[in-house]
């Protein structure tokens, strides 16, 4: 839905032993458990839920995406998401241009990835880049990756508010971010000029870092800064470029509804756009915030034909001479065209099998036609007798046994004919075998004569 909920949840048993173990570590200390232990042993989760699990994936399957994992379904993540949220982070994705209709990376997302920032943020920027306002975009985007540059101290609340509404920009609270930045540059950066305004000098000044980051970025990648002067409709239809699905409707008096699908969104007290003297007829928002309501956070009027210019998937202008069914016509035209592509795709994926089986097949072949086996030619399957003990090795039989330089196949067949001389010379000849008997017949007959003397 597009809403961050901000509920308390029963603390896990790994985060209270965790919290538990603060107590005494530089003194003695006592730990107060707020729960029975039969909560702690029978209620509570044993380890908090991964953060992967419960929060937008987009920037995550971009990255997937640039590392050519195309099924991130079945991904071997070390804590699976939900697949419900991985398909709502590739819908998000699609809707803002970064995936094409096949699930493949965009001109448009390879951009977008060079930025560390959630995708519609780094959207905006290169919005920006094409309408020319991009110094004043990079300054939002900077206000918006930081926690809030206003305070309000509960002592000092009519202050703090009349401070701030100095700074309200009508029409849109990204501007008034821009035009709080500006008013700090335009005062040398001061802290003496925050505090004197309820502005967080911390929070401005991490903006500033974040700005010089992206700066850097946007030169590596010889990306010019343009801006647009005073003209704050351009900058306002680049916010409306990246959040256009977060478009809402207005239905009362400070309610609005989504104009997807028609969730109840309320305005924030401390908004620019709470304060005017009317109310904008369709507005963007960056965030949905539940609280005791749905509160819209950082809200931009916009207008509604910008809405059906940079988000036709979901918004369109109905023309008085168009009927419904050249609109169901061309509908359907749009259908067949992204089955088309999808068949397409499948047929260049099954394509891409055979020719890697086909390869591993060849590998496989030349692998077995390299082993070389005595008795064996190489590359040949003519058998050869085996030679027998004592028979010696001809050169040309040991070039079919052993595969190497032709100097070291002599050196040895000269070895292993030495060793065939050697085993020889070992045998008993069968002249000294006949000797040997005579003699041994000799011994005999004297010793019998000998007993009987």
């Amino acid at each position: 839905m597009g809403m961050d909920a901000l509920q308390v949840f029963p603390v896990s048993c790994a985060a209270a032993d965790q919290r538990a173990g603060r107590a005494g570590r530089t003194g003695p200390g006592t730990c107060y458990r707020l729960y029975t232990e039969n909560a702690y042993l029978n209620e509570l989760l044993p380890s908090p839920v991964p953060e992967i699990q419960r929060t937008n994936l987009g920037f995550v399957v971009l990255l997937l995406k640039s590392l050519k994992i195309d099924n991130l379904l079945d991904f071997d993540f070390m804590d699976p998401p939900p697949q419900e949220n991985i398909l709502n982070s590739m819908y998000q994705l699609w809707v803002l241009g970064a995936l094409n209709n096949v699930g493949g990376l965009t001109a448009l997302g390879w951009k977008m990835l060079e930025f560390p920032l959630d995708p519609p943020l780094a959207k905006m920027l290169l919005m920006g880049e094409q309408l020319g306002c991009l110094d004043e975009v990079l300054t939002i985007v900077s206000m918006l990756s930081v926690p809030s540059v206003f305070f309000r101290p509960k002592d000092r609340v009519e202050e703090s508010d009349a401070a701030r509404e100095k700074f309200f920009v009508q029409e849109s609270d990204h501007l008034t971010l821009l035009y709080v930045y500006q008013q700090w540059k335009e005062h040398q950066y001061r802290g003496d000029w925050c505090n004197d305004h309820f502005l967080l000098v911390k929070s401005l000044r991490k903006a500033r870092e974040v700005r010089s980051q992206l700066l850097d970025i946007l030169k590596t990648l010889q990306i010019p800064l343009t801006t647009s002067g005073h003209n704050f409709d351009i900058v306002r239809k680049a916010i409306c470029s990246a959040y256009f699905h977060n478009a809402a409707r207005l239905k009362g008096v400070g309610e609005y509804v989504n104009c997807r699908n028609g969730m109840p969104c309320h305005l924030r007290p401390d908004s620019a756009i709470y304060g005017l003297g009317y109310t904008p007829e369709h507005v963007v928002y960056h965030e949905l915030i539940l609280t005791s309501k749905e509160y819209m956070q950082c809200v931009t009027a916009v207008e509604p034909h910008w809405l059906a210019e940079l988000g036709p998937m979901f918004f369109s202008v109905k023309d008085s001479d168009t009927s419904m069914l050249e609109h169901k016509k061309k509908q359907k035209v749009e259908k067949t065209a992204m089955e088309g592509e999808m068949e397409n795709l499948r047929k260049v994926q099954a394509e891409a099998e055979i020719e890697i089986k086909k390869k591993e097949k060849e590998k496989r072949a030349k692998e077995q036609q390299q082993v070389s086996m005595p008795g064996f030619w190489l590359g040949s399957t003519t058998y050869l007798r085996p030679k027998k003990l004592g028979e010696r090795l001809s050169p040309w039989v040991a070039v079919g046994c052993f595969t190497m330089a032709p100097w070291r196949v002599c050196q040895i067949v000269f070895l292993i004919n030495k060793q065939l001389s050697f085993q020889e010379n070992l045998k008993p000849h069968a002249s000294n075998n006949k000797a040997n008997q005579w003699l041994l017949c000799k011994e005999q007959n004297d010793r019998k004569k000998d007993l009987r003397n």
